[in-house]
């Protein structure tokens, strides 16, 4: 059997025989010896068929020689001095890093990795490029090494079969997780990488077990809190997303945790730093996944019990979501200006309190209405805006109002009043196709209750400014500032009639 797979932009047949002499020349020296043996020659590889394994007749053998080299690695990771440097000779050296780096590129494809790794509860073949890994992981001193390694596992963890395999791996998962110690950037970015692999699939309770140690969870976050790289930093808080979204019998067993440790001030201290970067001179388009995944990694604790109220205290927080939606240019920014809304509405849902930081903010309210269309693809987005809208002008309503205060808040929704329209008809057109069947119709009743709230208290805003005008108590002085235009004013008025019936 052959294989075609796309290796750096050129078409190539791999046989398989090909990839089962890459796996050897990973081989640490004290394995090496037994898999180049005559009894594993390319003449018994013939014989075998076109698996091609190492396992074969001399199975034993590696097994036994694999042994050996873990024997000399300590529980403490400690290497024997006799070996060290022999070690070092082989491992690490440019014909290892070229072997490896194919076999990285080849894990990508199903096809291979299910040839490096087959799935033990179909066939007894394997080809022990785990076992390999597993040996070159606790005698490697090469970073570069070590990242080959790590990048491997993490192409082979992306199929549901080696995934699998890999967990069943007698002290692979241990041994992986003690890369969290190593001090590179490339060898954490591919750890983080694989680890959120590991643990988005069936065995990811395996791992959390592995990961619960309050030193490694420590060192999680000391990594997340104290890189500078963007991509480790996006890599990392990602990992920890991916423990925020998991499944309750495996978040309950990180999170806690991770939330003692100071997880949630954490993300909020990443926050500030990313939002800085914005006001400054230069964006830094690097930063912009950044951002995203941080707000991300908010937003998904700020809808769990034992997180949610931990953030709501925060004004820090508050204030530097309420930076980021007041932005003027959102559009490169755009995903993390709606993601930032939604975990307002979150947060505004656990404490109505919380409306009174921004109660008073007319360009709050303003960056709001902006974001609208950028959400037109997201249904919860845009019920989270109209959510923070119509509770915005519920206090404002609800306090004493200026005539020039109402004259500003006039002045800022009839000049969206394009933005409202369009989203009131889009959202029309989606509640009649939701409404198909009975759970849809009902979530959509829910979000037209929210819209229509909103929409009365413009009405009766613009209900109160026309009176204040009609008596000649309009504030002349603010007309320049804040122009209202008559025939934006009408479409505002006309959407509210027409859309909150």
């Amino acid at each position: 059997m052959y294989c075609i797979v796309q290796l750096f932009d050129i078409s190539t047949t791999v046989d398989p025989s090909y990839v089962i002499s890459l796996i050897r020349k990973l081989l640490p020296p004290t394995m090496n010896a037994a898999s180049t043996s005559d009894s594993v020659s390319g003449r018994d590889l013939a014989s075998q068929g076109t698996n091609g394994s190492l396992v074969s007749h001399s199975e034993d053998q590696i097994l036994e020689n694999k042994h050996e080299t873990m024997d000399i690695v300590d529980q403490q990771g400690g290497r024997d001095g006799d070996s060290n440097d022999q070690q070092k000779q082989v491992v690490g050296d440019d014909s290892w890093e070229e072997h490896g780096c194919i076999l990285w590129d080849l894990a990508t494809s199903r096809t291979h990795a299910e040839l490096m790794v087959p799935d033990s509860s179909v066939t007894q073949v394997q080809n022990l490029v785990l076992e390999v890994i597993l040996a070159t992981l606790m005698v490697s001193q090469s970073p570069r090494v070590t990242e080959i390694s790590l990048g491997i596992v993490g192409n082979l963890a992306c199929h549901e079969v080696s995934r699998k395999e890999i967990a069943s791996v007698k002290g692979l998962v241990e041994v992986i997780v003690e890369q969290l110690f190593v001090d590179d950037t490339p060898c954490l970015c591919e750890e983080f990488r694989l680890l959120t692999l590991c643990l988005q699939g069936s065995e990811g309770k395996t791992w959390a077990h592995v990961l619960q140690p309050e030193n490694v969870l420590s060192r999680i976050l000391w990594v997340v809190e104290n890189t500078l790289n963007s991509q480790l930093i996006e890599k990392s808080v990602g990992f920890l997303l991916t423990i925020s979204e998991s499944p309750d019998e495996l978040r309950t067993v990180l999170l806690p945790h991770l939330v003692k440790l100071g997880l949630p001030n954490i993300l909020i201290n990443l926050l500030a730093f990313e939002i800085s970067k914005l006001e400054g001179d230069e964006r830094v388009p690097e930063r912009y996944p950044v951002l995203d995944i941080i707000l991300r990694a908010i937003e998904a604790l700020s809808v769990i019990d034992s997180c949610s109220q931990e953030l709501c205290s925060s004004k820090k927080l508050l204030h530097l979501l309420g930076t980021l939606i007041k932005l003027t240019d959102k559009i490169e920014v755009a995903t993390s200006c709606v993601t930032a809304a939604v975990l307002i509405a979150n947060l505004l849902s656990e404490t109505v309190d919380l409306i009174l930081e921004i109660n008073q903010d007319l360009l709050f309210l303003q960056g709001l209405l902006d974001i609208i269309p950028f959400a037109s693809d997201d249904i919860e987005a845009r019920n989270a805006l109209w959510d923070i809208i119509s509770r915005l002008l519920s206090q404002v309503q609800e306090g004493e109002m200026s005539p020039s205060n109402l004259h500003q808040y006039i002045s800022i929704l009839a000049s969206k009043s394009d933005l409202i329209e369009e989203e009131l008809l889009d959202h029309q057109l989606a509640a009649s196709n939701s409404n198909k069947d009975q759970e849809n119709a009902a979530v959509s009743g829910r979000n037209l209750q929210i819209r229509t709230a909103a929409l009365k208290r413009i009405d009766c805003m613009v209900s109160q400014w026309l009176g204040l005008k009609e008596g000649r108590v309009s504030p002349s002085n603010l007309t320049l500032e804040y122009p209202v235009n008559e025939r934006d004013l009408d479409r505002l008025k006309d959407c509210c009639k027409k859309y909150s019936k």
